[in-house]
């Protein structure tokens, strides 16, 4: 047995941790072996039945049924044609205007984050179906790409999110309060997306010139595009009505999503066995990654929790000079840095039982510093150098589109996502009335 003080613990644990990670082990395993190694040096081989029943415990939390769940539905919903015909709505109603491509993709992008649950399917959705298209018509590459690497984003702000299940899991809120909050910020988002684009492309003619008026349709042959829209928009209220009106938990409204869209490929005649097996494997090799990090990070926050590190951390948050708003900026800053670097799950699940007993003890509302926190990890989606929608983009995008492309396309959108962050912080209203309104508040 190893006697070590809760500050050298915690300065050994986490850098541990970080040099593992650094040298490319998976996060899975990184967590899962230092908890394991620490455990042992700390207090002995038959510790180890601590950390077997930390795993049986996670894997009885009946919330965690909605991740595959979501995933699933995301992934049919991906091989269903919805994006399609979303896009040629799109297309021929916000064409002719000047950046109308691209703030269309961002609406579509929104539409999408309502239904799928991750960021992926978005971004590789519309890097297939849009940037070729507003390549091809002139538009700036950095605008483009930009676009839909933060339209992309929102699949983990708008609801359903998986990561605001693993977040209410580890953090102890409601999922379903959680998801609500999350409309708000991801529709101000989603503006502020579109405002920037279509004011640019208003002041900057080249940038994002319209589509040439022979390839614009008569007002009638628009309205027939409409009917696009029944499926989304049924199947967004579906889900997200079935919670806020309490008819289901999220777990439940899970599988009536994942019903809903094997009905929509059925409707769309992409039913396809093919698309179905597809659909499968997607879930499964996603779940298991969601699954074993929050397996692995359980175990290890349960360690540090134990030895005291926790409330080390706790108490040197508490202790920062300027007040509870000091310590709630410090808190979005070590976010944002360690999105630059690390997987948005695995930050979620190591920082959410230090930071948030420290956000109630300041007194804030720790559904309001959620949404704030799930904001802040989809700026870590598009932060280099490991954004996962900038390799998702650099994976569909056509050769001319270099790494470097890809990076300065994003920055303006980052901004503007701190922006957000920003406006949510001063007016938490946004996130939480329409949560207070589901409760009858």
């Amino acid at each position: 047995m190893l006697e070590l003080g809760p500050v050298w613990l915690t300065i050994i644990l986490f850098g541990s941790l970080m040099i593992l990670l650094f040298l490319g082990l998976p996060l899975v395993f990184s967590l899962g072996g230092v908890a394991t190694l620490f455990t042992i040096f700390i207090w002995g081989p038959k510790a180890l039945a601590v950390l077997a029943n930390r795993t049986y415990m996670v894997m009885d939390m009946f919330v965690l049924v909605a991740v595959p769940m979501f995933i699933f539905m995301g992934a049919m919903l991906q091989r269903s044609g919805i994006a399609e015909d979303l896009y040629h709505m799109m297309y021929h109603w916000m064409g002719g205007l000047r950046g109308g491509l691209a703030a269309g993709t961002v609406l579509i992008c929104t539409l999408f984050a309502a239904m799928v649950g991750i960021s992926g399917a978005a971004t590789t959705s519309m890097g297939l179906l849009a940037l070729p298209s507003m390549l091809k018509r002139g538009y700036n590459k950095e605008i483009a790409i930009g676009c839909i690497s933060a339209g992309g984003a929102l699949g983990i702000l708008i609801p359903p999110s998986v990561l605001m299940i693993v977040l209410a899991l580890f953090a102890r809120l409601s999922v379903g309060k959680l998801f609500i909050g999350g409309v708000f910020p991801g529709i101000l988002l989603s503006a502020l997306f579109i405002a920037y684009i279509l004011i640019r492309s208003y002041l900057q003619k080249d940038l994002a010139p319209g589509v040439p008026r022979e390839e614009r349709l008569p007002t009638r042959q628009k309205l027939m595009l409409f009917p696009g829209l029944i499926l989304p928009i049924a199947l967004i209220i579906t889900v997200m009505g079935s919670i806020f009106f309490g008819f289901a938990t999220p777990s439940e409204a899970s599988a009536i999503g994942a019903f809903g869209a094997i009905i929509s490929a059925a409707i769309k005649k992409r039913l396809t066995w093919q698309n179905f097996v597809e659909a499968l494997f997607v879930c499964l090799r996603l779940s298991a990654m969601v699954i074993w990090i929050v397996l692995a990070a359980s175990v290890f926050t349960a360690l540090y929790a134990v030895t005291g590190a926790a409330d080390l951390i706790g108490s040197l948050l508490l202790n920062i000079g300027g007040g509870g708003w000091a310590t709630i900026i410090m808190m979005q800053v070590i976010f944002f840095v360690m999105g630059c670097f690390f997987d948005p799950t695995g930050i979620v699940i190591l920082t959410t039982p230090i930071f948030f007993p420290v956000v109630v003890k300041l007194g804030f509302d720790p559904l309001w510093f959620g949404v704030l926190f799930v904001v802040n990890m989809e700026m870590a989606f598009l932060t280099p150098p490991f954004g996962f929608n900038l390799f998702y983009m650099k994976a569909v995008a056509p050769p001319g589109v270099t790494m470097a492309d890809i990076y300065r396309s994003i920055i303006p959108f980052v901004m503007l996502q701190i922006l957000g962050l920003i406006i949510c912080m001063i007016f938490p209203q946004i996130i939480t009335w329409l949560p207070n309104l589901m409760l009858g508040e």
